[in-house]
């Protein structure tokens, strides 16, 4: 009798996710780098943009790990962040 009652219903087919597969961090590699992320974000009422050299570097550690797909910093939203990285100056003597 339930099977008289989905002969409208559409087949739903799962896609997966555009940018694939975001894979828990099961052994804690970035966890050190999560902690200090969130503890920025209950220090600042939760703003995320005071913890945005954070969070370039939890993602870091994610692309470094396999635990995430690795993409272009300046394409995650932190090019303005690569460019304000102070260059290697000489220092007088």
């Amino acid at each position: 009798m339930s099977t008289a009652m989905n002969f409208g219903a559409k087949n739903f087919k799962p896609r997966p996710p555009d940018k694939g597969a975001f894979p828990l961090d099961h052994f804690g590699e970035c966890s050190a780098s999560k902690e200090r992320f969130m503890e920025c974000l209950r220090r600042n009422d939760f703003q995320s943009g005071a913890c945005r050299e954070l969070s370039m570097a939890y993602l870091q550690c994610r692309m470094e790990r396999q635990l995430m797909a690795n993409e272009p910093l300046e394409k995650l939203g932190f090019k303005d962040l690569i460019d304000e990285k102070p260059e290697a100056k000489p220092q007088k003597s």
